[in-house]
Parts: structure tokens; sequence; C-alpha cells
């Protein structure tokens, strides 16, 4: 299903720019590399158009907002597009407060976004104006589920529309979508939400999977959330068998990453196209 992605990706190692948050930078380093990319951690306001200039994909994760880092996303975020260069955004917590809620409607102005990828209380916080979170969790009454997936994919896809990224919902169920297509991937496992920054560095390996991909924006999501999410589970099943606990999960779940290819990823995929 996901043919060449990968591959894609290994040849050509992207240089990834990633203005990240502060709690998981060092892991949205590592996973770039195990996924093939090369990553570029500058958030300076004096520097951010340069390294925007000379990588192959801008990633912008919200986590821990200030006054500078919403300056240099905004002159990142213009200088990737006028280059061509894939956006990705993971509009970490918006919902939580007056000021993030604002700067995510603001910079969507600003910067068109090849992807959104978030939980599915900030994607509906992001579609509505408005919304509620549990930190940087997802609301548990906004959970993804069986019952109510078709009218999730309908408000999804209508963002998609609107914005023009793809839209990556991640949970239990995972949703990739466009305006007209979907991806239902149920691949993951649940202690993937006790360790932090699983969902950051799975918005660095979308922005990897892009940036080698840049002309397949929607199957190369799939196919990094499909990945990101299989690692959790071999990763778990490893995990198992030596009795570790959440940083080892942390580690392997980068190990797994590391050591994909195609064979693995399309053999473990769970995958349904709507």
């Amino acid at each position: 299903m996901f043919e060449n992605i990968l591959e894609n990706v290994r040849e050509k190692t992207p240089i990834i720019h990633t203005i990240t948050n502060y709690v998981t930078v060092n892991d949205c380093a590592n996973i770039i590399l195990a996924a093939g990319g090369s990553p570029t951690m500058s958030d300076s306001i004096y520097e951010v158009e340069d390294i925007t200039s000379i990588s192959n994909a801008l990633v912008i994760n919200i986590g821990t907002l200030n006054e500078e880092l919403v300056q240099s996303m905004i002159k990142a975020g213009k200088k990737a597009n006028k280059l061509g260069h894939p956006v990705v955004l993971d509009p970490v917590g918006v919902g939580a407060s007056a000021f993030r809620t604002k700067f995510i409607f603001d910079l969507l102005k600003e910067v068109n976004f090849s992807v959104i990828r978030g939980n599915i209380s900030e994607i509906k916080t992001v579609y509505k104006g408005r919304g509620t979170t549990k930190g940087v969790d997802a609301d548990d009454k906004d959970a993804v589920s069986d019952d109510n997936i078709d009218e999730v994919l309908v408000y999804i896809k209508d963002l998609s529309r609107k914005t023009g990224a793809i839209i990556a919902v991640t949970g239990a169920i995972d949703i990739v979508a466009s305006s007209e297509k979907a991806y239902i991937i149920r691949n993951g496992h649940p202690l993937m939400t006790k360790v932090t920054g699983t969902g950051c560095m799975l918005t660095t390996v979308i922005g990897s999977f892009c940036g080698g991909n840049k002309e397949n924006i929607l199957e190369a999501t799939a196919a990094a959330v499909s990945a990101m999410g299989l690692c959790g589970e071999l990763a778990y099943n490893k995990l198992e068998k030596v009795g570790g606990g959440t940083s080892t999960y942390r580690t392997y779940i980068i190990d797994f990453m590391s050591n994909m290819n195609s064979e693995i990823l399309n053999g473990g995929a769970k995958v349904e196209i709507r």
C-alpha cells in the first residue's frame, strides 16, 4: 500500500526544520534521524528563514509557546510557503488558553499548511473555533470510535477542504484525510499515551515522510501515522519480554522506527480507505 514512501525518505535524507517544544525536542530530533531524515531544531527569529531555506520541510509545534516563538513560526512558515516546502502543524493544547487558541487562528491566516496533525480535541477546536482539552490530551468525550467515526469523517474532510491541508487525527483510531479520501488506521498501543511526546514525535515523522514525498502528501502522512503506530506495537511486544517500563518503551519505539522498512510497514499496516 505504501510503496516507495519510506524508501524515498531514506534515499533523499530530507532536512526537516523543526520548531518544537523544549519538552520533546531531543526525542523529535532522534526519531527524524530514525525515520531517515536530518533534523535541524532552530527557533531563533534571527535565523529561521535561513534555516528553512536550506531545508526540505518545516514542522511547527506550539507545545511551549512564547512571544518570540510566535514570530519565528510565522517567519519560517511564510518562507517555507514561498519555497514550496511541505509545512506540518501540531496545534498542541489548542483550546487550553486564549493566547494559544488565538495564535493558531492567526497562524492559519498567515501560513498555508500541508498537514495539520493533532488529537481529536485539538482538531475539533481548529474546526469549530472552540473546544475542550485535558491539558495537552484529548477530552475523553471527543474520542473517535466506530460509533461516531462517520460523523467525525464529515468534519475532518470539511476542515481539509477549508484549510487545504491533509488532516491527521491520532488516538485509539487514527484518521488521515483530504477533502475527498480518508485512511482509517488502527495501528498503535495504549501505552504510547504514557510516554510524553509520542504525538510530537509522530508529527516530525510526518514532516520527514512529506519532505521525502512532496508530490504525495496524503499517502506520506498516512504511511507515517501507520509506521509510528506499528513501532508502538512492536516496541510493546519487545517490552513485555524484558519487563521494562515507559522509558525503555520510548527507546524501543525509536529503535523500531530506525529499523522500519516497506516490508515491515506494509505487512503490519492496519488501514482502511474510505
